[in-house]
C-alpha cells in the first residue's frame, strides 16, 4: 500500500504551494496597504484575523472532506443551524458551558445524517449534500421565523474572550484542531486510509481498509469542526441572521484547493489550508476597504477556483472534465 501522503509532487509539491501563498499573502498586503491608509493598522490586521477564525476550523474539515475524495456543499447552512442551537440555549439561560457543548453535539449529529445520505445511502456527495443545503437552508428559515435571533447574552462572548497562558482562546482551539488532525494523519492508520480513499476508493475496499466507516468518520469529524466554529461566530456577533454561512462553502472549497488539496482526493495540506484562509480573507478585506462591493466577493472567490483548478490541470496535463466528475 501507498505511503500517507501529504505533500504533492512537482511544481505543485506542498513547500512550492505553500511559499507562493506566503509571497501572494505578503504581496497582497503590500498593495492594499498602499492603496488604502486603513489597512495597514494594528485594528484592521486583527479584523482579518478574527474573519478566519471559523474558516480556518471548516476549511480543516473540508480539507479531509476534500483528501478523501468528498466534498459538503451544506457545511455554511450545517454552521447556521449549530448557531440557532447555540443561540436559543443562551438566550434560554445563559449558560456559555451548555452552549459549548450543543455546537459540536449538533455539528456532529448532522454530520451524521450527511454521512448516512452519501456514505450509506450512496448519494454522490455533490448530489447529496446540495440537497441537504435546500433542506436544511428552510430548516433555517423556519427556526429563525424570517426574523434574525438577535440579542444575545455576552456570556458566551465573555468565555471565549478569554486567554490561557497569554494565548487567546480562538487560536489556542484552532492550534489544538490543527495538531490533532495532522497526528491523526501522521500517526495513525486514519491518515493511511483516509489518502488511500482519496486515491481509489475501489483500491482501497480490496485492501481491506474500512471505507464505510473512515468516510462515515470523516463527515461527522466535519460536523464537529463546524458546530466549534458556529460557537465562536455565535460569540463573536451575538446574533445569527437569515444569510449565515450562505458564502462558508465556497470560500472553504476556495480556500483548501488554494493550499494544494487536490479536489480528485488523494492529497491534502494542512499549512496549505491555512495560508488559503489567510490569503482570502486577506483579499476580502482589502477589496472592501478600497470600495469594492461585498456583492463582488464570491465573483473573486469563484475566479480563483476556476484558475486554480484549470492551472493545476494545465501542469498537470490532465483534461479539464475530469475535475467536474461527480464523486461518491
Amino acid at each position: 500500500m501507498k505511503p500517507v501522503r501529504l505533500i504533492g509532487n512537482g511544481v505543485f509539491s506542498m513547500n512550492g504551494r505553500e511559499w507562493s501563498l506566503l509571497v501572494a499573502c505578503l504581496l497582497a498586503i503590500v498593495i492594499f496597504s498602499v492603496a488604502s491608509p486603513h489597512y495597514a493598522t494594528s485594528g484592521n490586521a486583527a479584523t482579518v484575523l478574527r474573519n478566519s477564525v471559523e474558516l480556518l476550523l471548516i476549511g480543516l474539515g473540508m480539507t479531509l472532506l476534500l483528501a478523501m475524495g468528498g466534498i459538503d456543499v451544506s457545511i455554511g447552512i450545517v454552521m447556521g443551524l449549530a448557531a440557532i442551537a447555540i443561540g436559543r440555549v443562551l438566550g434560554a439561560d445563559g449558560n456559555p458551558l451548555l452552549a459549548i457543548v450543543v455546537g459540536p453535539l449538533v455539528g456532529a449529529l448532522l454530520g451524521c445524517v450527511t454521512a448516512a445520505v452519501v456514505v450509506l445511502g450512496r448519494v454522490p456527495a455533490i448530489v447529496g449534500t446540495l440537497g441537504l443545503l435546500g433542506v436544511y437552508r428552510t430548516a433555517v428559515f423556519v427556526l429563525l421565523g424570517g426574523q434574525w435571533l438577535s440579542g444575545l447574552p455576552s456570556s458566551l462572548t465573555n468565555l471565549l474572550a478569554t486567554s490561557v497562558l497569554g494565548v487567546p482562546v480562538p487560536a489556542l482551539v484552532i492550534a489544538v484542531a490543527y495538531l490533532a488532525v495532522w497526528l491523526a494523519l501522521r500517526r495513525t492508520p486514519y491518515g493511511l486510509h483516509l489518502l488511500a480513499i482519496g486515491n481509489s476508493e475501489e483500491k482501497a475496499r480490496l485492501s481491506g481498509i474500512p471505507v464505510i466507516k473512515i468516510r462515515f468518520m470523516t463527515f461527522v469529524v466535519s460536523g464537529v469542526l463546524t458546530g466549534i466554529a458556529a460557537m465562536f461566530y455565535v460569540a463573536t456577533y451575538r446574533n445569527v441572521e437569515m444569510t449565515i454561512g450562505s458564502t462558508l462553502a465556497l470560500d472553504a472549497i476556495a480556500a483548501v484547493i488554494l493550499g494544494g488539496t487536490s479536489i480528485l482526493g488523494g492529497r491534502c495540506s494542512l499549512i496549505g489550508t491555512v495560508l488559503g484562509v489567510l490569503l482570502l480573507r486577506i483579499l476580502q478585506n482589502g477589496l472592501l476597504l478600497i470600495g469594492v462591493p461585498s456583492l463582488w466577493q464570491p465573483v473573486v472567490t469563484g475566479v480563483l477556483i476556476i484558475g486554480v483548478l484549470g492551472f493545476e490541470a494545465v501542469c498537470n496535463g490532465l483534461p479539464l472534465g475530469r475535475f467536474q466528475r461527480a464523486r461518491a
